[in-house]
């Protein structure tokens, strides 16, 4: 299974958690042997004018991240475009989903995720797409880009019981007919992270339904690295849902 990643996501770029020493080296301990590691390339700036006005992506460059935030749009791009042909991850950091078209918060700055999704769109490869986002935390940037597009679904499960959580993404995975089922992949929703609620394999039973969606649509998938802040826990959750993606 092919992740793409690029050593410069090692950087502490700010003072974040998303941005913490030794978060990513926890996922890549974890997942190394087991996947294709790919180099991830910058998007262009073209690319990120699909999602964002260009006074935006002024903004981001004025605070010295238009350089790690581009690579992380790339990489996710990378992921998305690999998506169609078999199951893929983009390792990436700034995460995206709080990125909205002209406004960006909670550690995110390109909305990886809509620029991924606009350039499958806009390349003729995909008609269709159902975002899947369990992210502890709503991804209100996701919505504020692509929710008013007529050819996107977006699902952001809600409820604090594990089982109702868990179903409602099920159903929504076995109704959906779309080209690609593409997933903002926060780990910060597990028991031993910030919001207390999923086990590890629960990633991997929701990436196995992914993979089941997009296999019975003859479509892709891929996903992208979001939250996820407990360290000791990070990486044997992204491995289990990449081993449920990949099937």
């Amino acid at each position: 299974m092919k992740v793409y990643f690029h050593e410069d996501f090692y950087q502490v770029y700010t003072s974040d958690p998303a941005a913490a020493p030794g978060r990513m080296e926890a996922v890549m301990e974890a997942i190394s042997p087991h996947v294709q590691l790919c180099k991830a390339e910058p998007a262009k700036q073209g690319d990120l004018l699909a999602a964002h006005p260009f006074s935006h992506i002024e903004y981001v460059r004025h605070n010295g991240l238009y350089d790690i935030a581009a690579l992380a749009a790339g990489g996710a791009m990378q992921a998305a475009v690999t998506g169609m042909e078999e199951p893929s991850f983009a390792l990436i950091r700034p995460p995206g989903h709080h990125a909205s078209a002209d406004s960006c918060w909670g550690f995110c700055y390109f909305n990886n995720m809509a620029v991924s999704l606009l350039h499958l769109r806009n390349a003729g490869l995909i008609e269709t797409a159902f975002i899947l986002d369990f992210d502890l935390h709503y991804g209100d940037g996701n919505v504020n880009i692509l929710g008013h597009e007529h050819w996107v679904e977006i699902l952001n499960p809600t409820g604090h019981q594990r089982r109702p959580y868990l179903e409602q993404v099920q159903l929504a995975l076995e109704s959906s007919r779309a080209d690609v089922i593409a997933v903002s992949a926060g780990f910060d929703h597990h028991v031993e992270d910030w919001g207390g609620l999923l086990t590890t394999e629960d990633y991997r039973a929701m990436a196995t339904w992914v993979r089941q969606a997009a296999r019975r649509n003859h479509g892709g998938c891929y996903g992208i690295l979001e939250g996820g802040y407990n360290h000791d826990v990070l990486g044997i959750n992204v491995l289990a849902f990449l081993e449920g993606l990949r099937g």
